[in-house]
């Protein structure tokens, strides 16, 4: 009876402490999880939007670092408790993840690729990029990929070991330039007036300019007209939207001045 009793006081710990050890795995990691969003939360105070994700990106990295850690450790107690050799295992640990590691080696590039993106800060979310030929806006990036979307609503899922030849449009200004045609028949002088009009008119009043416009005058004598070129310094990648406003402003302001925009045209002869 003894012996039998003992038997039960045995298997009734090694049932027990397992639990125990993952109730405190999750206590732990609990308490870890919340103390790191506490400190995180404090620490976007004065965070732009893009500042704001690279710190959660961090966060959800050093939150999902601190699970498997604790994963390993209950992982190991419960086997010592079932009595296997914890450290042949550790020991063997050694080829194991040399094995691993050449198995999913493309892995390993990717998160240590992640981690160097977002700490260093090569693109954002909100960013518009490049990469071999696409072209889009950065909707997330994980610690093993990222994706991008183009205009056409095309998402592009790309290895961050792969992210190295990428052009970044939004880490400074862009620049909105117009060409405008005009015909021979109008002076150089009549011309640019219309456009300084036009200028102390629209300066201070475009969306998303960060300087005044430039009338940088005439460009090219074309075949059928005198080309002027006027430019502006705007926020990244806003300069598609300002040269169609601004082509929209040229043209009201040209009509009302009565300068003429040369247009091909065809002449067709009917001889007899």
């Amino acid at each position: 009876m003894d012996l039998l009793q003992k038997i039960i006081n045995i298997n009734i710990k090694q049932l027990i402490l397992p639990i125990i050890y993952i109730v405190i795995g999750l206590i732990v990691f609990c308490i870890s999880k919340n103390l790191i969003n506490q400190l995180t939360t404090k620490s976007k105070t004065n965070l732009n939007k893009q500042q704001k994700q690279r710190l959660n990106t961090v966060r959800i990295l050093i939150i999902n670092i601190i699970k498997y850690i604790i994963i390993i450790i209950v992982l190991l107690a419960i086997l010592s408790n079932f009595g296997f050799n914890v450290r042949s295992i550790l020991a063997g640990l050694g080829i194991t993840t040399a094995i691993i590691g050449l198995a999913f080696q493309d892995l390993a590039k990717d998160l240590i690729a992640g981690i160097s993106i977002i700490t260093e800060a090569q693109y954002e979310v909100g960013d518009t990029i490049e990469i071999d030929g696409f072209m889009g806006e950065v909707i997330s990036i994980g610690l093993k990929t990222t994706r991008i979307r183009n205009y056409k609503g095309a998402t592009k899922i790309i290895a961050n070991h792969n992210m190295d030849k990428i052009i970044n449009y939004s880490l400074h200004n862009s620049l909105a330039v117009i060409d405008i045609s005009t015909g021979y028949e109008h002076k150089p002088e009549e011309i640019e007036k219309v456009l300084e009009n036009l200028k102390e008119k629209l300066d201070g009043q475009i969306k998303d300019a960060k300087g005044q416009l430039q009338i940088l005058g005439i460009n090219e004598l074309a075949e059928s007209g005198v080309i002027y070129r006027i430019a502006l310094e705007v926020n990244s990648m806003k300069q598609f939207e300002v040269e169609r406003f601004l082509r929209k402003e040229i043209k009201e302001a040209f009509d009302k001045a009565k300068i003429k925009i040369p247009y091909t045209q065809i002449e067709v002869h009917n001889g007899k």
